[in-house]
């Protein structure tokens, strides 16, 4: 059986044809257009490249914002990919497959449709992903079904109020998960760091205009303090909101993917050592947080696997 899997992000568009093992065939990524008709074209010639001689069985299409599963219709979705609210998604794919049926879903709901597949939550009914990114994205498996909500929004877990008087948030809160733990929250706080006068290698990152969230965690662990402190404290706060997934769910496990979990063991062994106290007594066990088989390919083998279930 071979699916299509596009997942379209605000700065670039990756595809691949993907077996019904998991494997990718072909795949491509072209920058992401910035207005509706451009956009048609761009994905008339992905799929002319990678799908022409194939024999397709579905398609699926993973993006940000809130999608209606059931209709494929882009509810909200702000920023750069704004032109598509309102748009069916499998309306924008029928004239590029005709009678192909075409699945599309929130990414990060796409992205544990594909650790459910083939990755770390296979096998398992009870699960928590979270993406961690410029934002925090999630999704929660519950007896083996992904959860969407009455609106398309559950799995947003970078809104959970961690501090009611905290730092205002893009959605309108204050205190969210991501005004702490984010790429943007990160990079802010070092920034903040060096404004302060603080004595920290971050400082000539920033004068060389260096400064990202992925070298602030490689300055921590070269042995600065200052970085060190910075990436300890966001850390931590993640963990509170994992606990707090992990007193709602029950899960058997929580998947910790997306760019910022690339850091590996030294962001890891904080999540498990601050989660593990804060619920053991409750739960009398401890819940297995573990990375994402799946890092750079997520959106694409997600949409892959919702694919494959609207073939099934």
């Amino acid at each position: 059986m071979t699916l299509l899997g596009l997942d379209i992000g605000g700065t670039e568009i990756k595809a691949g044809l993907v077996d019904s093992s998991g494997r990718i065939l072909r795949s491509a990524s072209v920058a992401t257009p910035g207005d509706l008709d451009t956009l048609r074209g761009t994905l008339a010639g992905v799929v002319a490249r990678l799908a022409t001689g194939a024999a397709l069985r579905a398609a699926g299409v993973a993006a940000k914002g809130i999608i209606d599963a059931a209709t494929t219709r882009v509810e909200a979705l702000p920023g750069t990919l704004s032109f598509l609210e309102g748009w069916l998604l499998a309306d924008l794919m029928a004239p590029l497959l005709p009678g192909t049926p075409v699945a599309a879903d929130n990414d990060a709901r796409a992205a544990l449709a594909g650790e459910l597949r083939w990755g770390a939550a296979q096998g398992r009914r009870d699960a928590v992903l979270l993406t961690l990114g410029t934002g925090v994205g999630g999704a929660v498996v519950a007896n083996g079904r992904l959860l969407r909500g009455v609106g398309g929004v559950a799995g947003h877990f970078g809104h959970l109020t961690l501090d009611p008087d905290g730092p205002p948030c893009i959605c309108g809160n204050h205190g969210c998960l991501e005004t702490f733990f984010s790429a943007r929250a990160i990079e802010a706080e070092a920034f903040a760091v060096v404004h302060r006068g603080c004595d920290t290698r971050l400082a000539e990152l920033v004068r060389n205009g260096k400064l990202t969230c992925a070298a602030v965690f490689e300055t921590a662990a070269a042995g600065d303090a200052q970085a060190k402190r910075i990436v300890e404290r966001a850390a931590r706060v993640l963990a509170a909101g994992i606990a707090s997934l992990i007193h709602a769910y029950d899960p058997e496990a929580v998947i910790v993917g997306g760019q910022i979990a690339q850091a590996g063991e030294p962001l890891f062994a904080i999540l498990r050592t601050e989660a593990a106290w804060r619920t053991r007594r409750l739960l009398r066990r401890e819940v297995p947080i573990v990375p994402a088989r799946f890092t750079a390919e997520a959106g694409l083998l997600g949409a892959a696997a919702l694919a494959l279930e609207a073939a099934s």
